[in-house]
Parts: C-alpha cells; sequence; structure tokens
C-alpha cells in the first residue's frame, strides 16, 4: 500500500493530500529514511511523522484498504 494512503486509512493524517504534502516536504521517514508519498509500506516498518517540533513514531502491524473509525488504531503500534 502506497505511505500517503496507509497514513489516512490509519487516520495518522486525516485528509490524503495532506498526507501527501507532509510526505513532498521531507517530514515523514519510512525505516529511517526519508521517504515519498509513492512508497511501499509493509507490515513491520516503522514511520516517523514529524509534526511542528514533535515527532511521531508508530509500527505497521496490519495493512488494510478500509477500516472502520475504531479499528483504525489497530494497524499500528505507537513507539
Amino acid at each position: 500500500m502506497r505511505l500517503d494512503k496507509y497514513i489516512k486509512v490509519s487516520r495518522l493524517i486525516k485528509r490524503r493530500t495532506v498526507a501527501k504534502s507532509a510526505c513532498d516536504a521531507g517530514r515523514v521517514t519510512v525505516n529511517d529514511k526519508v521517504a515519498k508519498a509513492s512508497t511501499e509500506v509493509k507490515v513491520g516498518d516503522i514511520i516517523e511523522i514529524g509534526f511542528g517540533d514533535k515527532k511521531m513514531s508508530v509500527r505497521v502491524t496490519d495493512i488494510s484498504e478500509t477500516v472502520k473509525k475504531e479499528e483504525a488504531k489497530e494497524m499500528y503500534e505507537v513507539l
């Protein structure tokens, strides 16, 4: 699954366009490498997102095309 779509489906960021622009700005890394929006995400990858001066790190535990709002938190584990 594409990185920007995963971030949107897992509800780490609410809109895919915002997720894509965060990737394009270099604020998202996958396994300690700056990632483009088209980077493929696999189970076990570590995604780090920079929000201003804060950083959020999560480990991918599940990949699904669509999930309910309550189940979105089960797609990742906060580190």
